[in-house]
């Protein structure tokens, strides 16, 4: 498998910010979205075995894994993968950008499915059909950096009743909407949704790496 990086730091989104976290991030990604923060992951990457990624995690002793890329599913051997981590007692989260099928992710792990806004310029990506295959325990996140972005997202969680699929996110995109403004968007038009920070771009530097 091609492998931009694999570390430890706190889990900076979801459901499960705050926690430590291991994090293999794949190389490679089929989109160009506008406010991308892993362009180094594009091309960016090191072969490696299954076996072999699997012996870095557990040299961290985090239970927490998350693959995450790039666009991990671009990898054949990720849904392997994911099964391999699944198989040692890890709890696994993927993170994918929504374009690529889901449907043989192993139903252990947990799929955070990132709908692109417009502003991301890749809006039109988004596989539908993947929609049918969430679980309650899986988590759909819309990046927003705009009033435009918030509409639209507001737009397609009525229209497609998202929450009622799984926990839906929206994430103010750092230093384009502050939190203050979504959490009144959200309040004012009652959405039943969960702020989603990146909590480590308020820890460390908005660009730092492997932290």
């Amino acid at each position: 498998m091609h492998v931009c990086e694999i570390f430890a730091s706190i889990q900076g989104e979801s459901t499960h910010a705050g926690r430590p976290c291991v994090f293999v991030r794949l190389a490679g990604c089929n989109l160009r979205c506008s406010y991308c923060d892993t362009v180094y992951s594009y091309e960016e990457g090191s072969a490696f075995s299954i076996a072999e990624i699997l012996t870095q995690v557990a040299a961290f002793g985090i239970q927490l894994v998350e693959v995450t890329g790039g666009e991990p599913l671009l990898q054949t051997d990720s849904s392997a993968l994911v099964t391999a981590l699944c198989n040692d007692g890890y709890e696994v989260l993927i993170e994918t950008n929504g374009s690529q099928n889901i449907k043989h992710i192993d139903p252990r792990a947990k799929i955070i499915v990132d709908i692109k806004t417009p502003s991301s310029g890749m809006a039109d990506r988004m596989l539908e059909s993947n929609l049918d295959f969430l679980k309650p325990e899986d988590e759909i996140k819309f990046v927003i950096a705009s009033q435009e972005d918030y509409a639209w997202a507001r737009h397609l969680l009525r229209n497609k009743d998202l929450a009622s699929i799984c926990t839906v996110l929206f994430s103010p995109a750092h230093g384009m909407v502050s939190p203050s403004e979504m959490v009144q968007w959200i309040l004012d038009d009652h959405l039943p949704v969960r702020l989603n920070l990146q909590l480590h771009k308020y820890i460390w530097p908005p660009h730092t790496r492997g932290v």
